[in-house]
Order: structure tokens, then C-alpha cells, then sequence
């Protein structure tokens, strides 16, 4: 039995997506982050404009680093724009309505605001079904 088989291989494409990940969620969370805290600007537009540059970064390196898509912009951007969206409303909505949950029985502003914990919850859960989107719907490979 080889040394390598007591390892867990991850897909290189996961691998890649994730480095494009840790670049455009660094530049989408900071972006948020100082609209929030700095700036002053409510939850969802901070969270709306953030994630806004985050995607567009997401798209440009997914498109040719990641799944190295031939895909047309025509075919492939509509679908992007609908992948981020969703996941977009979906993964704030559950996390606003977690966190929310969370502080009721156990505040945590010593560490977060609620709106920061439902930010990185949100932030978690956006990558996850993204990565799913753009893999099987947008990009798909």
C-alpha cells in the first residue's frame, strides 16, 4: 500500500477554485467589510456591492484559469450572473436569519456583531453553492 493512498486527492479542480475563491472572496469580504464598518453602508447593499466585485473577479478567473472554459460570454455570463443571484439570496437569507437565531440565545458581540457573523456564515455558504454552479451549470466541464 503506497503512502499516497492514506491521503485524500483533491480534484485539482477544486483545488483551483479554491485558490480563485480565496482571491475573490479576500477582495469581495474586504469590499464588504469597509462598506459595513468603515463606510457605514447597510447590510445588503454592503453585501450586494461586495460580493459584486468578488463576482466579477470570480468570473474572469474561473472562466479561463479554473474550468479553462471555451464557453461563450454569450452562454456563460447570463448563466454566471443567475449562479451568483441565487446563491446571492439564498446564502445571506439563511445566514441573516442564522445569525439572528444565534444571538437570540447567546450573544456574541464581545466577538461579532450579528451582522459580521451572518457576513462570514453567508460568505461560507455563497462559495460552497457557487463552486456547485459554476462547475455543473455555468461552466460545465
Amino acid at each position: 500500500m503506497s503512502s499516497e493512498s492514506n491521503f485524500i486527492r483533491l480534484d485539482p479542480l477544486l483545488l483551483k477554485f479554491i485558490l480563485v475563491g480565496i482571491m475573490n472572496t479576500a477582495a469581495g469580504l474586504s469590499a464588504i467589510l469597509l462598506l459595513l464598518n468603515v463606510i457605514n453602508v447597510s447590510y445588503w447593499l454592503s453585501t450586494f456591492l461586495g460580493n459584486t466585485i468578488g463576482a466579477a473577479i470570480s468570473y474572469y478567473l474561473n472562466r479561463s484559469f479554473t474550468f479553462s472554459s471555451q464557453a461563450s460570454i454569450k452562454k456563460s455570463l447570463p448563466r454566471f450572473i443567475i449562479v451568483i443571484v441565487f446563491c446571492y439570496f439564498v446564502s445571506f437569507s439563511v445566514a441573516k436569519a442564522a445569525a439572528k437565531l444565534i444571538y437570540t440565545g447567546f450573544p456574541l458581540g464581545f466577538i461579532l456583531t450579528q451582522d459580521m457573523l451572518a457576513v462570514l456564515a453567508g460568505t461560507g455558504f455563497y462559495t460552497i453553492l457557487n463552486f456547485l454552479g459554476q462547475k455543473y451549470f455555468v461552466f460545465k466541464y
